[in-house]
């Protein structure tokens, strides 16, 4: 009876066991190779994984069968020949079926906040458009953040390949979207895009660990996050001083409970005009929450419906309440406030619109924004007087947090090594907001960058279009130093590498916002240059007048230009250019159009120019070079004559 338990037993053993082996042989494939992916048409590709050591692996594709074994580090790969754009079609790797899987054009589209902003960020310029779309041959595969250190990672930890379908779009890249858009209208290909990008990072986050070394200070620091148990014991640390920066502080907020409801007394708030920063107002209040309240009235009948609230662009957070009902909460300040108001929560006669702001800083209801109640038949303007109190003043600081995603490399280990073996057609890139002011080091790690990627990929013909930072904030009236400028000036002086391009969106931003909604514009940009650059297409103008050359004639500058299309548009006043003579101080100049691709620069202030410049701001508001086709100068500098 003992041995015939003791059979039982080792049968049982071996039977786990078996199953241990069957199941550690299974194929595990990256998560890029999955259900709806858009393989690259018209070149061999790419199929990888991982199983146990030695193990077959048979990958069964359109009739053909192809067979290899997983190495001693239990990698595979299998390459199947270049296919054409086409319909659906199926992959089998051993016991695994990919389904849905299209061949066209692939784009990893990476960078910072701006490339990473969704469609529904975008409704007020596209609502009516975006109802529209459904396409399936438009595809996202974005995964979540992460970040890594010391060896890139082989496969992300999330992520799936999505269609352009009503279900999906919102979450879609807007940039991206517009400029599958424009590619697929024009080719009739499907397109695949991979999302890498994340928002506030620097360009030095994306570059590997072996082109960091190029830089001693970044290096260090990436090699200091890479040390064993750094991270833990940081986040350990930056945790207790935050316990102890709050240590016996328990600040109160006097308006929670109460202030967001309907009747109280508020004959003690103080006015504010809305909208503009505290500092405008004289409310020299920072890190503080401020409660703001306005009363409109409705009719019966207005009252009885749904209505869309906007608040514009609020500096930093805020929670919203109508009618004491909360409608809507925005942890930071970027997202435009799109507040919908159910059926049920207006009334007929007053109403209480009431806004708690919490500030890190100085903070805003930003100028030139939408505040307002939009209801079926009439919208009511928020602008103008409201109340505030104050809830808290002097909030403790918070800060402390270090952004490990921000450190060198840490994205380009986490982001964009796991997709180097999936073959591309090529990068839209949309970044450098978070380099303003350090213009000359990005210049270097910026071109470093373009030539890190194509070597990490082995493709040196790898087309990579980038977008040039568009205006922001105030333009200023007279000449002045710009960082803005600055930092435009190396994203275009990185047009010396082969197979770039780079897309001006001077007149598609906002000078309140960071993040411009019109992404649609953007987009068109980025897909001209991608057809010159990627698709070979010379027939078409693809950008505005580029600096070629440059030559003094007297107290006269002559500006020569490439990509002039039909010519230089010349019915306008031409404004923008400044000129310096050799005290270094920038006037305003006149300019002219001699001939199709050349101007005449000059200024009566300065006999003896030695430099000029050409939207030079920020803002350049007004700066208007551009070719017939409407296609926009770049910004630029250029010293004429070396300054001794």
């Amino acid at each position: 009876m003992q041995s015939k338990n003791i059979v039982k037993f080792c049968l049982i053993v071996l039977f786990i066991l078996g199953f241990g082996i069957q199941s550690s042989a299974k194929v595990k494939l990256p998560r890029l190779i999955s259900d709806g992916m858009i393989l690259q048409r018209d070149t061999p590709v790419k199929v990888w994984g991982w199983a146990s050591p030695k193990e077959s692996v048979i990958v069964k594709f359109r009739g053909e069968t192809y067979k290899t074994k997983a190495d001693k580090n239990g990698d595979w790969t299998v390459i199947l020949p270049a296919q054409k754009a086409g319909e659906p079609s199926e992959i089998q790797i051993n016991d695994i079926i990919i389904k849905n899987i299209l061949f066209g054009d692939v784009w990893l589209c990476s960078g910072q906040s701006n490339m990473e902003l969704p469609i529904r960020r975008t409704l007020d310029l596209y609502r009516e458009e975006v109802k529209e779309i459904n396409n399936p041959y438009i595809r996202l595969f974005r995964m979540p953040n992460n970040y890594a250190f010391g060896e890139p990672l082989i496969d992300y930890k999330g992520g799936e390949w999505k269609d352009a379908s009503q279900a999906n779009i919102m979450e879609f890249s807007a940039t991206a979207y517009f400029f599958a858009k424009e590619l697929y209208n024009k080719y009739k290909v499907p397109i695949g895009l991979i999302s890498t990008a994340i928002g506030g990072t620097p360009v030095e986050a994306w570059i590997s660990d072996e082109t960091i070394k190029k830089y001693p200070d970044l290096n260090a620091e990436a090699e200091k996050f890479a040390t064993i148990g750094f991270i833990e014991e940081t986040k350990k640390r930056e945790q207790q001083e935050r316990l102890e920066r709050w240590s016996g502080i328990r600040p109160i907020d006097k308006g929670t409970g109460s202030w967001h409801k309907e009747d109280i007394d508020i004959s003690e708030w103080k006015d504010y005009y809305l909208p503009g920063s505290w500092r405008e107002k004289d409310m020299e209040i920072n890190r503080s929450v401020i409660w703001f309240r306005k009363e409109i009235e409705l009719t019966k009948d207005e009252a009885a419906q749904a209505a869309i609230l906007r608040l514009g662009y609020i500096i930093d957070s805020d929670s919203t309440f109508v009618n004491g009902q909360l409608v809507g909460t925005t942890s930071y300040q970027y997202p435009p406030r799109i507040y919908n108001v159910p059926e049920g929560i207006l009334k007929a006669g007053k109403n209480t619109v009431a806004i708690r702001v919490v500030t890190n800083r100085g903070g805003a209801f930003m100028e030139e924004k939408p505040y307002k109640i939009i209801l079926s038949d009439r919208t009511i303007d928020l602008t103008g007087e409201w109340k505030y109190r104050v809830g808290i003043e002097n909030l403790p600081i918070e800060g402390g947090y270090t952004s490990y995603q921000d450190k060198p490399t840490a994205l380009y280990n986490g982001m964009i090594a796991p997709s180097n073996n999936y073959k591309i057609k090529g990068v839209i890139w949309y970044q450098g907001e978070s380099n303003v002011g350090r213009a000359k080091e990005y210049e270097a790690l910026f071109k470093d960058l373009i030539k890190d990627w194509k070597t990490q990929r082995n493709e040196p013909e790898l087309p990579f279009i980038y977008a040039q930072l568009p205006e922001l904030n105030r333009a200023n009236k007279y000449p002045s130093e710009s960082g803005m400028a600055e930092l435009r000036e190396a994203q275009r002086k990185a047009l010396c590498l082969p197979y770039t391009g780079m897309a001006v969106t001077l007149g598609l931003g906002d000078w309140n916002d960071i993040h411009p909604q019109n992404k649609k514009g953007v987009g068109h940009r980025l897909a001209l240059e991608a057809q010159r650059v990627a698709y070979g297409d010379t027939t078409i103008v693809s950008r505005g007048p580029q600096l070629e050359n440059f030559e003094v004639k007297g107290n006269n500058i002559i500006l020569t230009f490439s990509s002039v299309g039909s010519g230089l548009y010349s019915n306008q006043v031409l404004n923008g250019f400044t000129i310096a003579g050799r005290d270094n101080r920038y006037v305003w100049a006149e300019a002219a159009v001699l001939n199709r691709n050349t101007i005449k620069v000059w200024s009566n202030q300065v006999q003896q120019p030695v430099s000029v410049r050409y939207g030079w701001a920020d803002n350049p508001e007004g700066a208007n070079l551009k070719n017939k086709e409407g296609l926009p100068a770049s910004s630029f500098q250029v010293e004429l004559i070396k300054n001794k």
